[in-house]
């Protein structure tokens, strides 16, 4: 098995602790979750430089989950990477367990900023990737944002901080699987072109396909060989993906699987209870 192979295996465990852990709480948000693992994975178990044993090493890479909606993703793969034990997942939004239903940087290890009022982790990624330089750090900033996250004007104020202070220490992506809460991105306040306004901003772009590990990869080291400006990595998802009922629909943006719909979704990723 190659280093492709065994990321997206663990991506697809990754899934499966999204839906049951959601299906446990009944409650939570699998579509934004699910189209993010591939990027999530990707950063976890390949790209950044962290130590699980100490969440708060100084030198450590920083991620902020813009969209803090998608928490299940994170906690997944902050479990799985050794943060936390895989068991302390099944306690997903339920009173006094340590997972709530946005990430929340005081009570889990691992989570480097907390979310949940879109339009604001770029700006925070900016401050540590300043806070960085500042300081002589070689740490990098990584910062996940939604499409429909795109719609919040704070999101293009932080673009233009990030490339008037020419922060190469930055990388975003954007999870662009078309869907929020309201239905198609584009017919509540359409965001796109994407990469077209962040080039305008000053951005270096690179578009790919959000699903495809090497393709997200090659896109990482892209962006650390690019000096003078931030990359913003625009990624082509589906809303839901790897399960054929939640895939593409927007009522599973923020919606529970039931017991039935659980075990079916489990079957498709490979596994089952």
């Amino acid at each position: 098995m190659d280093r492709y192979e065994m990321l997206d295996e663990t991506t697809n465990k990754i899934r499966r602790h999204v839906i049951e852990m959601i299906t446990e709480a009944s409650s939570g948000h699998p579509g934004g979750s699910l189209s993010a693992a591939d990027i999530v994975t990707a950063l976890y178990f390949d790209v950044l430089n962290i130590k699980p044993e100490n969440p708060k090493w100084e030198d450590r890479d920083r991620f902020v989950l813009s969209k803090g909606h998608a928490a299940p993703v994170l906690y997944s793969a902050l479990a799985e990477r050794g943060y936390f034990p895989v068991s302390e997942l099944m306690g997903l939004r339920k009173a006094g367990a340590m997972l709530q239903g946005h990430p929340d940087m005081k009570g889990t290890p691992g989570v480097d900023m907390s979310t949940g009022s879109l339009g604001q982790g770029l700006s925070a990624a900016n401050g540590m990737a300043i806070a960085g330089k500042m300081d002589k750090k070689d740490y990098r900033v990584y910062a996940l944002l939604g499409d429909g996250e795109l719609e919040e004007g704070q999101v293009w104020e932080a673009a233009m901080t990030s490339a008037h202070y020419k922060l190469d220490n930055l990388t975003a992506f954007v999870d662009h699987n078309r869907l929020q809460i309201d239905g198609p991105v584009e017919n509540v306040m359409n965001p796109n072109p994407i990469g077209d306004k962040f080039k305008a901003f000053g951005w270096n772009v690179i578009g790919i396909n959000g699903h495809d590990m090497k393709q997200i990869l090659d896109a990482v080291c892209k962006a650390k060989d690019t000096k003078g400006k931030p990359t913003v990595i625009v990624c082509e998802t589906i809303k839901g993906k790897g399960v054929s009922f939640m895939e593409n629909e927007a009522g599973w943006h923020g919606s529970a699987p039931n017991k039935e719909q659980c075990e079916k979704a489990l079957q498709e990723l490979g596994g089952g209870r």
